[in-house]
C-alpha cells in the first residue's frame, strides 16, 4: 500500500471512535489518507484528531470557497486510489443507493470514478430493516465493496449484527480492494455453518457454529477475484453476495455438494460437520411415553479426509480444527490423519468466547510447523487466510 491514497469518509455513528486507529494502521503501511468528516461524524471524532493522525487537513464542507473555486470535490473524488466509508451509517448508505448529493461526503461518493468500500455500522434493527437490505443490495449491485458488519454488543445495549468491522479487518479489506484479481480465474470451494442431522421433524443434532468465519472467508476470497462455491449449512449470518450459494442440511448433503462443485483449485473446509447421524429417526414427532428413546448412531462421511484423497483433489485443501485442549498437538495430528495441506486450528473453549463470537485466534498448521496468529476479528482472519491462499496458488 506504499504511496496509495485513501479517501476516508467518516459517517456519524459511535463507531467513528475506531477511525483514528484505522488511520494509524493505513499510515503505518505507507498509505496516504485524506479524511472527510461529515457533520454528524464530527460529533464523535474531532477534525483535529483526524488531521494530526492523517498528516493532512480534514475536509468537512462543500462550501469551502477556496477549494470549490477549483471544483475541489471533483479533485478529491478522483485523486484517491480507493474511497472508504467508515462508519457507513444507514443514512449514508441510503444516500449512496439513491444517488443523493447534498453534502460533501455524498457528493464525493456520487462524483468518484474509483472503487468504494463501505464498513456498515448501525443498530441491529436498522441493519435488518428492509430499506437497509434493499439499499445494500443496490450498492453491491453497483460494485460497492463491503466489510462487516460484525455481530456483537452495541452501544445502544442491544446485541446482533451491526457493529462496524474492526480496523484490522477494514485494513485487510482495503488491501484486497487495492490488489484485486490475485485469485482471478481460480475456483475455491468453501464449506461453512453447522450441519443438522434430523432425529425427527422438529429435533436434530448440530454443532454450536454461527458460520461467521466460513462466511467471512468466502467473502475475502471473492474480493480477491476467486469464483467461490459456498456450501453452507444453517448459518446464523447471511451468505455473502457475489458467490454461488449451495444450501445443505446434513453432512451427506454437504459431501455431495462439494463433490458436485469439483474441480477446484482450492477448498476451505470451515463447516462444523456433525460427526454422527441418527439412523433410527422418525418421520413423525416423537412423543414422550415415559421411556427414554434409544437413538442408534452412525458415523457421517469424513468430508475433509475424503476430499484430501479424492481423484479430483484440489491443489490446496485447508481444514479447520475446533479444539478445547492441546490445540496445536491435536490439530497437527489431524492434518496428518486427514491428509490435508493446512489446518486452521482454534480454541473454542467457552472461556474464549470464540464460538459464536466476532473474533478468532487461530494457529495455522502446515508442513512447516505451527504459526500462531494474534486474536483479531473474523473478517481479518479471513482476509489474512485468503491472502495466504493467493500466494500459495500463485
Amino acid at each position: 500500500m506504499q504511496g496509495r491514497r485513501i479517501l476516508l469518509i467518516v459517517g456519524g455513528g459511535i463507531a467513528a471512535y475506531k477511525t483514528p486507529q484505522l488511520v494509524r494502521l493505513m499510515r503505518g503501511v505507507g498509505a496516504a489518507v485524506t479524511p472527510v468528516l461529515t457533520t454528524s461524524g464530527a460529533q464523535f471524532v474531532t477534525p483535529m484528531t483526524l488531521s494530526v493522525l492523517a498528516g493532512e487537513p480534514v475536509h468537512d464542507t462543500l462550501w469551502d470557497q477556496g477549494a470549490e473555486a477549483e471544483i475541489g470535490h471533483i479533485q478529491l473524488s478522483r485523486q484517491a486510489d480507493l474511497v472508504v466509508v467508515a462508519p457507513a451509517t444507514a443514512d449514508l448508505m441510503a444516500k449512496m443507493a439513491g444517488g443523493l448529493a447534498n453534502d460533501l461526503a455524498s457528493t464525493l461518493l456520487l462524483a468518484t470514478d474509483k472503487r468504494v468500500l463501505i464498513a456498515p455500522a448501525m443498530n441491529v434493527r436498522m441493519w435488518d430493516h428492509p430499506a437497509t437490505r434493499r439499499n445494500l443490495a443496490i450498492l453491491q449491485g453497483d460494485g460497492v465493496l463491503t466489510v462487516g458488519p460484525d455481530v456483537g454488543d452495541m452501544a445502544c445495549g442491544e446485541h446482533g449484527a451491526g457493529r462496524m468491522a474492526e480496523p484490522e479487518a477494514i485494513l485487510a479489506a482495503i488491501r484486497a480492494a487495492l490488489e484485486p484479481g490475485a485469485l482471478a480465474g481460480r475456483h475455491v470451494i468453501v464449506t461453512s455453518g453447522p450441519t443438522h442431522e434430523p432425529i425427527d421433524p422438529v429435533r436434530y443434532l448440530a454443532n454450536r457454529s454461527s458460520g461467521a468465519q466460513g462466511t467471512a472467508i468466502a467473502a475475502a476470497l471473492r474480493d480477491l477475484g476467486a469464483r467461490v462455491s459456498f456450501v453452507t449449512g444453517h448459518a446464523t449470518v447471511p451468505a455473502p453476495a457475489g458467490v454461488q450459494v449451495i444450501r445443505v442440511e446434513t453432512a451427506r448433503q454437504m459431501r455431495d455438494a462439494v463433490e458436485a462443485a469439483l474441480p477446484a483449485d482450492a477448498a476451505v473446509m470451515a463447516a462444523a460437520v456433525a460427526d454422527w447421524r441418527v439412523v433410527n429417526g422418525s418421520d413423525q414427532k416423537m412423543k414422550k411415553t415415559g421411556d427414554l428413546p434409544v437413538l442408534q448412531m452412525a458415523e457421517n462421511p469424513d468430508i475433509l479426509a475424503w476430499l484430501s484423497r479424492a481423484p479430483q483433489r484440489p491443489r490446496l485443501v485447508v481444514g479447520f480444527a475446533a479444539e478445547t485442549q492441546d490445540v496445536t498437538a491435536h490439530a497437527t495430528a489431524k492434518r496428518l490423519r486427514k491428509g490435508c495441506d493446512w489446518i486452521v486450528a482454534n480454541d473454542v473453549s467457552p472461556a474464549t468466547g470464540i464460538m459464536g463470537g466476532t473474533e478468532n485466534a487461530v494457529t495455522l498448521i502446515t508442513d512447516h510447523g505451527a504459526e500462531d496468529w494474534p486474536r483479531m476479528g473474523k473478517d481479518a482472519v479471513a482476509a489474512q487466510l485468503a491472502a495466504r491462499i493467493a500466494r500459495e496458488l500463485a
